[in-house]
């Protein structure tokens, strides 16, 4: 039993988290600035709105709207008519207005859940509390061995939406899923570009843990801007055992918030964690109320994009393992590609090459992997003119030269003899090879595995050409 087990034994964790995903508009959430700066110098896609200079006013991005009902219709949530928005106030060096318009009582997305396959092959709605637009400070830097810290202030005001779930997970793992989950939703629900190297969306961490079987939570620490899935984790297990060593000792859990250190793989304490009131919520006076008619949620409703549910319901007929389908889920694209393997051709085609895709190739699916190409290589192998094996390597060289499947397996050498004339004459050679006399024997006396030695004496004398289903038909019709 592991350490965590052991902890599991005593406590029971309670785990939500706060999801702040970018939205990939082209501006700012209340700017004219590039909301792209992946590229760019630090300080360099920022205006005087960025700036917090006196006198300059929002103006509230309408594309940022657009995308906000999107994740509320991807969350199974509520889109109220009448959102607010709110100032609250701390100062960190990096915001430099002294506070962040966000929203607080009436937000823009309310309630909804998300589906999420556990890793002990249970399914769970983990509740959706709300989420909230608001526009993300800068950056600080914070260079090693050096007494200074930088600010880039690219990043201000760039337009996010802020998922609180309900604390309805407990255990890493179920946090670790529901992250997953989350950003299949967003990605492709296309609200954000998804990239989580660039903090396109970052996780908060929320735990407590009580005793087992008791009706109180525990006192929650707030682990604070993680950007992988694995981290989610591995946070979340660090800090179970963190706090099952202080209330083993009797000692109190402090509220606060933590960061994840990865190097260490352990969470860091970084400041108590704040309440509310201490940010001095109250009404934005620079923007009005934000009015959601519902013709447009509809609108924006029919026109949504293919969500992963939708997805995993089209590849439902194909009774792939979910661990496949969570792979193929990974790229849209391979998705795409297997669904359409699966409109145009059949089920046995679309199985195929989903496995491949999943297990085999790492190349530019979008360039050279044509559904048509796929479909191609895939008949070859029903047609018993390419083996398993071989069928992988023409697929790992069609992600280098654009040539028909046939083409390539013709050139590879790859082909197998199908010519049944020709190889009843092989296999005709082979049967009378007095080597083989004492096989054909032990096959006809029931040793059937014997028959192994015959199909391998063909192949070689075919020098690999031959199709071995084909082989094994014709010797089991020669003898029986």
């Amino acid at each position: 039993m592991s350490k965590l087990d052991r902890v599991f034994d005593r406590y029971t964790p309670t785990i939500g988290i706060e999801c702040h995903v970018q939205l990939n508009t082209l501006s700012k959430l209340f700017s004219s600035a590039s909301n792209d700066s992946r590229d760019s110098s630090p300080n360099t896609t920022v205006n005087e709105v960025c700036f917090g200079m006196p006198g300059v006013l929002p103006v509230l991005n309408d594309g940022a709207v657009e995308r906000a009902i999107r994740a509320g219709l991807a969350l199974n949530a509520e889109i109220p008519q009448l959102s607010r928005f709110e100032r609250k106030h701390y100062f960190y060096p990096d915001l430099p207005k002294g506070y962040q318009i966000t929203q607080l009582q009436e937000p823009v997305i309310v309630g909804g859940y998300v589906k999420v396959d556990m890793k002990d092959g249970s399914s769970q709605k983990i509740r959706i509390h709300h989420a909230h637009l608001e526009e993300d400070a800068g950056k600080l830097t914070h260079p090693s061995g050096k007494n200074v810290s930088y600010v880039d202030l690219n990043r201000a005001g760039t337009p996010l939406i802020e998922i609180v779930s309900e604390a309805d997970m407990h255990s890493p793992s179920d946090a670790r899923a529901f992250a997953q989950e989350l950003y299949l939703l967003m990605t492709y629900a296309d609200v954000t570009n998804g990239d989580l190297y660039q903090g396109n969306m970052r996780f908060d961490v929320n735990i407590s843990l009580a005793p087992k079987g008791s009706d109180e939570l525990g006192t929650r620490a707030e682990i604070k801007n993680i950007n992988s899935f694995r981290a989610v984790e591995k946070a979340a297990e660090y800090e179970c055992l963190r706090q099952a060593e202080i209330l083993d000792k009797s000692d109190l859990v402090v509220q606060e918030t933590r960061g994840w250190n990865e190097d260490k793989q352990k969470t860091i304490a970084q400041r108590s964690k704040e309440d509310a009131h201490d940010y001095r919520y109250f009404p934005d006076p620079d923007l009005p109320p934000l009015i959601i008619e519902q013709s447009r949620v509809d609108s924006v409703k029919q026109s949504m994009p293919t969500l992963p549910n939708d997805y995993r319901s089209s590849l439902a007929e194909l009774g792939l393992d979910i661990s496949v389908v969570n792979s193929l889920l990974e790229d849209r694209d391979r998705a795409n590609i297997v669904i359409n393997v699966l409109k145009m051709s059949n089920k046995e085609h679309a199985t195929r090459v989903a496995h491949w895709l999943v297990s085999v190739y790492e190349g530019r699916i979008k360039e050279l992997l044509s559904t048509e190409r796929l479909i191609s290589l895939s008949m070859l192998m029903s047609d018993g003119e390419l083996s398993s094996t071989s069928a992988k390597q023409v697929l790992h060289a069609m992600g280098r030269d654009d040539s028909s499947p046939r083409e390539i397996a013709d050139e590879l050498g790859l082909l197998q003899n199908n010519d049944k004339d020709e190889l009843e004459r092989i296999i005709s050679a082979v049967l009378e090879d007095p080597a083989s006399e004492k096989v054909i024997s032990d096959i006809k006396n029931g040793n059937d595995k014997a028959i192994g030695y015959l199909v391998g004496q063909v192949m070689k004398a075919s020098k690999g050409s031959a199709n071995p289903g084909l082989v094994n038909k014709i010797i089991r019709s020669k003898l029986f």
